[in-house]
């Protein structure tokens, strides 16, 4: 019986994980417009949730690169979150149609399943979906033409692969807990600043980032970064949850504060 209790707990807890109902109730409570935007590229539909602020004017696009798990609820909210300052979000679902029946994260079984999804994509593809991201974004109504990318864990390192192929067609990358390329010559062809955003308690991470420094330095590009002490990986989404540990919450807010006032010097 006790083996069985603690596997039902785990369960309820991956399943209370992978729905995200704070997130769920930040989205349904949204005044803001919402829409699914279908883009071609490499030959498959690729889904886009994009939000727009309530403003009369044209404004910047952010790109928001989701994490490992696809784009979940947290993902969308964040989306969300970011039009409210005033920004059009365009967040791509990268798992788009990559798998036989998967035409969406959310068709898949568990978090788990659109983790092990993610890891089977061809790095090169999802620069080239980016790319196909970043079209639309600079061409799109409402836009001004200025578009930043954001992005979380796996999509933080996105972010800052990305950086490296993007030229000056982006304003800047912001990596909240990835890590970017080890190769000097791929940090050699950023041409925008990067803004990194890192919890103390993630040593696997933060471990990359004196050689990130490094290279930046040598590549004589802008490199600037944060580290929030006693804020664990993932500290945007989990501190998102008003039921979240204190120290990622707070992480959260100071992050999304400095997110904010970088994103006004566009």
């Amino acid at each position: 019986m006790k083996t069985f209790t603690s596997f039902f707990i785990c369960v309820l807890i991956s399943m209370s994980a992978f729905a995200q109902d704070y997130a769920l109730k930040q989205l349904e409570n949204s005044p803001r417009h919402h829409q699914w935007v279908t883009l071609e590229s490499q030959g498959r539909e690729l889904h886009n949730f994009v939000v727009y602020p309530q403003v009369d004017e044209d404004v910047p696009v952010v790109i928001v690169i989701h994490e490992n798990r696809g784009l979940n609820d947290w993902a969308r909210s964040f989306a969300d979150q970011l039009a409210g300052k005033g920004y059009i979000a365009v967040a791509p679902d990268l798992l788009s149609n990559t798998q036989d029946g998967i035409e969406k994260t959310s068709d898949f079984a568990t978090s788990d399943a659109a983790r092990s999804a993610i890891y089977e994509l061809d790095p090169d593809g999802v620069t080239q979906d980016l790319k196909t991201v970043l079209n639309y974004a600079q061409n799109m109504d409402g836009g001004n033409g200025k578009v930043a990318v954001a992005g979380f864990c796996w999509g933080g390192s996105q972010s800052f692969r990305f950086a490296t192929n993007a030229g000056d067609t982006i304003e800047a990358a912001f990596v909240f807990y990835g890590t970017a390329p080890e190769d000097q010559e791929a940090i050699n062809r950023i041409e925008v600043p990067v803004y990194g955003f890192y919890g103390g308690d993630d040593q696997r991470v933060n471990s990359t980032i004196s050689r990130t420094e490094e290279m930046m330095i040598i590549a004589g590009n802008t490199y600037e970064y944060e580290i929030y002490e006693g804020a664990g990986h993932a500290f945007m989404r989990s501190g998102d949850d008003p039921n979240g540990e204190q120290p990622n919450i707070e992480a959260r807010n100071n992050s999304w504060n400095r997110l904010v006032k970088l994103l006004s010097n566009l």
